[in-house]
């Protein structure tokens, strides 16, 4: 053999046994703990399956994730406020997005502390038909967030949610009235307190 033949089979086998761990194998990843209880939404009962999961698991992108996304659907998010929070909170009826979403969801997790879990459950709940691809889903619903702060802890009131399967087949919010109808505040305070 001639010699660089012999060098260079050298340095292959000094490189594939130093250190370079090409052979050994590593350990597992984690799997994304972000969408640990996500399950793809591709009936209406498992939306609201992973929104009542976004608040047990804190998870403020599982609960985003719930609502429509314009990439696969030609709709825009609407939030029609109750009207207690719409006349102490302004802001919530001036155009509503999903960041503003995302904060007061984010704001409300910070609020807790880490091993205490929100709940989100929902009662007498009714699934109506507008046509194959759109639903009304209507519900009463309740919030216990479990923060050391003087606002608020339990939440409770009425909803009625739109939503619309999208390119992919999967469902998603795309319209959502709240009603207050307790002594309690509604959802749409909880999002004024913490916004």
């Amino acid at each position: 053999m001639p010699k660089t033949l012999i060098q260079i089979l050298f340095i292959i086998f000094v490189l594939f046994t130093s250190g370079c761990d090409l052979f050994n194998t590593r350990d597992p990843e984690n799997p994304d703990e972000n969408r640990a209880n996500f399950q793809p939404p591709k009936q209406p009962s498992i939306v609201i399956e992973n929104l009542k999961n976004s608040f047990n698991d804190k998870n403020t992108q599982n609960y985003i994730l719930c609502f429509v996304d314009t990439l696969f659907v030609n709709k825009q998010f609407i939030f029609l406020p109750s009207s207690e929070a719409a006349s102490t909170y302004a802001f919530l009826t001036q155009d509503w997005s999903l960041d503003a979403e995302r904060r007061y969801f984010n704001s409300v997790i910070s609020k807790v502390p880490k091993d205490f879990p929100m709940t989100l459950t929902f009662s007498d709940e009714n699934y109506s038909s507008l046509s194959g691809d759109t639903l009304i889903y209507s519900a009463n619903y309740f919030i216990n967030i479990p923060h050391s702060s003087s606002e608020p802890k339990n939440y409770s009131g009425n909803l009625q949610f739109n939503m619309i399967r999208d390119d992919r087949s999967d469902w998603s919010i795309y319209y959502w009235k709240d009603t207050r109808s307790s002594n309690l505040p509604s959802w749409s305070e909880l999002k004024g307190i913490f916004y």
